[in-house]
């Protein structure tokens, strides 16, 4: 099993599963593997060793998922930049939404860059006189 380690990891799942199987103080351990005592203390808990994400489960946000399915809608049909969407929204939609708020929101659903989504017009091709 190849395991990719983030660049600072001190431990690896194997040494983990020892951790959590070990039956020694958690002094001894952190000392032995060069890791804080709450390091230990928290593989000990732990039933899986493989890293999980750092994300939080759930997102803080001020709108709704409708809300947010309303804004993405807008930003697609009427090709608003960020500023006047904001308005639009706080006007109708929800007073609370911040710029940066709706930025996160509109990125987190493919539709951050307005450019992307406004129709490819090609250019004429060059010619010489």
């Amino acid at each position: 099993m190849n395991i990719k380690l983030h660049a600072l990891a001190r431990t690896t799942p194997a040494i983990r599963r020892e951790i959590a199987l070990s039956d020694e103080p958690a002094a001894v351990l952190a000392e032995r593997y060069g890791v804080s005592l709450m390091t230990v203390y928290k593989w000990k808990r732990r039933e899986d060793f493989l890293d999980r994400s750092h994300t939080p489960h759930r997102l803080r946000t001020t709108m709704t998922p409708a809300q947010e399915a309303i804004a993405v809608e807008l930003r697609k049909t009427l090709l608003l930049p960020l500023d006047d969407l904001l308005s639009v929204m706080r006007e109708f939609v929800c007073p609370d939404v911040s710029r940066s708020g709706l930025d996160r929101c509109l990125r987190r659903h493919g539709v951050g860059s307005l450019r992307s989504l406004k129709p490819q017009v090609p250019k004429p091709a060059h010619r010489r006189p």
